[in-house]
């Protein structure tokens, strides 16, 4: 670049409104390969660029490609490095796909931070000698030579700091590799025994140890990945007509707050509240999303901002800062976190504006953009511009956010986060991951997968999935795989059968049953789940030509008879899952789950396993879920389960290998490899099962 050309560039940097030039990408930094080379290390985001994310306490797998030059026996170590850059542990990997060289172990971060982890490769000389001698011992070439090498190999192994009976272990071993009046096999049989094999996988002996670079590891606390969330408007709960003159009297967050015993009775530990600030009167939407509204409808709460203030202040009708003070406090009280809405969008009414009318975008004939999705059209809603000014919305929407954490809320559901500049959110998240790393974002971004794994990568904790719309068998069992396998690094998904903006035609036809199943779907599939405010009573009855409900809580008051629920069963389903996730350690990992075939089409099987040495009970614990996906038919089969999978033992075809309990309902079964279910969509449309070997 010429001096001329630097002068201009930085004159056009210096230009109010302009955005500063994006610096030039640089290449890597040249690196030489190890004597043992490692390549194809994951997980690994953009080569490094960003951290992968893990949880604290869940394992999270290290995967390579390690090889060498020759036929000598390669191995390889996966390290886990603490946030102070010590390492903290580290697990031998096993070949997972031999005669490709790829190598895997799983490791365990224990605490929030900034960890990562390496890969290191080495030349393992006790299994080149095992590996030759096995071969030449038996052909009876070199007999003597083997023997004294691998008598040498153990001396050096020996001579190392270890636990006495470590060492005890191998000196013994090279004294019966060395003792010519025994037989060669005997001899061979002592040096290669499963105790000296033990003694090496616990203390390897490395030569030519080549590790690759360290690579960042995001880890978040246990909420980030494990939770269950419980959307409501605040406004509805408490909502009533007054007696005397008919109108609508608004809920308000004190009467929301007496909805949260029942809330956390059902299970849940994240309560999520919608926009509870000032709402614009242009353009207000009646109901229905209608432009023709009355003084009684209360508008979008989306359509935020008017005179009494924007995203900092809390609308009228629901109170003041010390009425929301109060239901944080009554929350937590009951165990549970208070979510916020965030939207960042403004009513034609909020105070933006007028004070910064170039966050916004201004239209050929001087009016301002309202957001669209055709055919969708939301008037009451001007969408930011993040070109002109975007330090000053940078700073405005941080403040907000913090002016919400002061005030006890310790996670934001993100509206529409695709529909801003990504360079934005990694900052804003960068920040706040700094400043307060307890708070979680969750992405609500139905979108390209594309962007929604992009999304992940740069900062938000949890995202709304595809999940709602993926109803067979085939569909589901793909997508738990997908989830668990390939977009574990940098998505962690939150599984919602409904939302105040979605109702599918699954859940608009298939009446309770649907509802029932949905639960057990999103409860047992994923770690964090939601359901919104409703879905207790059944309510899918769609608004027609839509797949969102009729009468939406978006645009009016809703007033529930909570005391139909009992009767109809989805509020004790709720409770008994929540219970059932609390229960089981398997449930709150993403990682771990396998899709076992079933000879009915509409019958899914999968489980979900943590091994004693990864769970926090340091006990095994297995869960196996049976659902029938039909609501409104008896389903049954035979399931094909992979007992490898479930860490059991196959005895024969016809031999009960496990005892397990349907969590459900507390009925107990003997199965072999292939039970057979038989599961009523009107009754018991699935198995919870916990699973105890024989």
């Amino acid at each position: 670049m010429s001096a001329t050309q630097s002068r201009d560039r930085a004159r056009a940097s210096a230009v109010p409104g302009r955005q500063q030039p994006v610096p030039e990408p640089r290449p890597a930094p040249f690196a030489p390969i190890g004597r043992i080379p490692v390549v194809e290390v994951s997980p690994v985001l953009e080569d490094g660029r960003w951290p992968a994310k893990a949880t604290e306490g869940e394992a999270f797998p290290v995967r390579a490609t390690v090889f060498r030059e020759g036929h000598d026996a390669v191995a390889a170590t996966a390290v886990l490095v603490a946030p102070d850059g010590r390492d903290h542990s580290w697990a031998r990997m096993r070949d997972v796909a031999p005669g490709l060289d790829r190598f895997e172990a799983w490791l365990v971060p224990d605490a929030p931070g900034e960890w990562g982890f390496r890969v290191e490769g080495w030349s393992d000389p006790y299994g080149t000698w095992v590996h030759d001698a096995r071969l030449k011992v038996d052909a009876g070439v070199d007999v003597e030579l083997m023997l004294t090498e691998g008598a040498l190999v153990l001396e050096r192994a020996a001579d190392r700091e270890l636990p006495e009976d470590a060492r005890t272990v191998l000196t013994d071993a090279v004294h019966a590799l060395r003792d010519t009046a025994r037989p060669a096999q005997a001899r061979l049989a002592a040096g290669a025994s499963d105790d000296v094999a033990a003694v090496l996988a616990a203390h390897p002996l490395r030569d030519l140890v080549s590790p690759s670079a360290t690579y960042p590891l995001v880890v978040h606390r246990e909420r980030a990945l494990f939770g269950s969330w419980y959307e409501m408007f605040p406004r509805s709960e408490g909502a009533h007509r007054d007696p005397e003159t008919g109108r609508w009297v608004s809920g308000t967050l004190r009467t929301a707050a007496d909805r949260l015993p029942a809330i956390a009775e059902m299970g849940f530990d994240v309560v999520y509240l919608t926009p509870i600030h000032p709402i614009g009167a242009t353009n207000k939407k009646g109901r229905n999303n209608t432009l023709e509204s009355t003084a009684e409808d209360p508008g979008s709460p989306y359509g935020i901002g008017s005179p009494d203030g924007g995203h900092d202040a809390i609308h009228p009708d629901l109170g003041t800062f010390d009425d929301f003070d109060a239901f944080v406090a009554r929350a937590r009280e009951l165990g549970m976190e208070v979510a916020l809405d965030v939207a960042l969008q403004a009513s034609p009414d909020h105070p933006w504006v007028t004070e910064h009318p170039e966050w916004f975008t201004t239209r050929a004939d001087g009016s301002i953009a309202y957001a669209e999705n055709p055919p969708k059209k939301y008037q009451d809603i001007y969408p930011l511009n993040f070109d002109n000014d975007p330090e000053g919305i940078y700073v405005a929407v941080r403040d907000v956010l913090q002016t919400w954490v002061d005030h006890g809320v310790t996670a934001f559901r993100v509206d529409n986060p695709h529909t801003k500049p990504l360079n934005f959110w990694q900052r804003l998240l960068g920040e706040f991951h700094e400043r307060h790393p307890e708070v979680i974002f969750l992405a609500e971004a139905f979108t390209r997968p594309a962007m929604m794994r992009t999304l992940g990568a740069i900062g938000f904790h949890q995202s709304y999935t595809y999940f709602t719309w993926r109803t067979s068998k085939g569909e589901i069992g793909d997508y738990l795989t997908e989830l668990a396998t390939q977009t574990d690094a940098r998505v962690r998904p939150s599984f919602w059968p409904t939302t105040h903006d979605i109702l599918t035609p699954y859940m608009q036809q298939g009446g309770t049953a649907a509802f029932a199943i949905r639960a057990v779907l999103a409860a047992t599939g994923s770690p964090t789940w939601g359901i919104y405010s409703g879905y207790e009573l059944v309510e899918n009855v769609a608004r027609p030509g839509a797949e969102e409900q009729i009468d939406n809580e978006k645009y009016e008051y809703k007033q529930r008879d909570w005391s139909l629920a009992g009767s109809l069963g989805i509020a004790e389903l709720l409770r008994s899952l929540n219970r059932i996730r609390r229960d089981h350690p398997a449930l709150q990992r993403l990682r771990d789950v396998h899709v076992h075939p079933t000879t009915d089409d509409a019958t899914l099987c999968f489980s979900k396993r943590v091994p004693a040495e990864h769970s926090p009970t340091g006990r095994e614990d297995t869960v196996i879920v049976v659902v029938n996906l039909d609501p409104y038919a008896t389903r049954d089969g035979v399931v094909h389960l992979d007992l490898e999978a479930l860490g059991l033992r196959h005895p024969g075809a016809d031999v009960p290998v496990m005892e397990v309990t349907d969590e459900l309902g507390g009925e107990t079964y003997y199965w072999n490899a292939h039970p057979y279910v038989r599961l009523d969509p009107h009754g018991r449309c699935a198995h919870v099962l916990s699973v105890r070997a024989l």
